[in-house]
């Protein structure tokens, strides 16, 4: 009991299991009063996810905090200076059913002349905050179940492979505008960011 007691009595909690952690940032700029998202198309040449639309943002590093994995990819995939990017604060982190953990952040960007990394982003677009506030996303529902393999041990459950496993639902939301589709954990991060600008409002 002693050592149960020293191992838990000032221990922080931490998610069950290993996920992968990454930092996004969306980063604000004003043009003419009118304030606007930046949205990264991602290189045709990555091998994840090629040509997706997403926000500046990647892998969070050994002994870095989220924020500052956080600035450091717009850094490196904007090539901007740090001084260019004036942090907010932080929103709501998403675990997805992916064994992920996403850590999102808002900034404002200070610099509007960008010439991204053209290793890890195509082009950059802006989309007018007003476009997200205004219009809301299609949502498609994906179902979400476990796929077992045929050497699962049935045998050590009850009811077999009559078990009725958990299952879930996500939403997928869709944002169209102009010839780009914004779509996947980007528009769940951003519908999320818009939805708590609108319930505090």
């Amino acid at each position: 009991m002693e050592k149960i007691k020293r191992i838990f009595s000032n221990r922080k909690e931490k998610p069950i299991g290993k996920y992968r952690k990454s930092a996004v940032m969306i980063l604000l700029s004003e043009e003419k009063g009118e304030y606007y998202i930046l949205f990264e198309k991602r290189a045709l040449t990555l091998k994840s996810q090629p040509g997706d639309i997403s926000l500046p943002g990647g892998a969070i590093e050994e002994k870095e905090t989220s924020q500052e994995a956080a600035i450091r990819e717009c850094m490196e995939e904007l090539n901007i200076k740090k001084e260019e990017i004036e942090l907010i604060g932080a929103m709501d982190y998403f675990i997805s059913p992916y064994h992920t953990i996403i850590y999102p952040f808002i900034g404002e960007i200070k610099n509007d002349k960008i010439n991204p990394n053209r290793d890890e982003v195509d082009h950059v677009f802006k989309v007018p905050l007003r476009y997200f506030m205004e219009n809301q996303p299609d949502c498609h529902i994906m179902n979400i179940k476990p796929e077992l393999k045929e050497d699962f041990p049935f045998e050590l459950i009850e009811g077999g492979r009559d078990y009725k496993f958990s299952s879930g639902k996500m939403n997928q939301y869709f944002y169209l505008y102009n010839d780009y589709v914004i779509w996947g954990f980007t528009a769940r991060i951003i519908k999320s960011f818009i939805d708590i600008i609108k319930e505090n409002s």
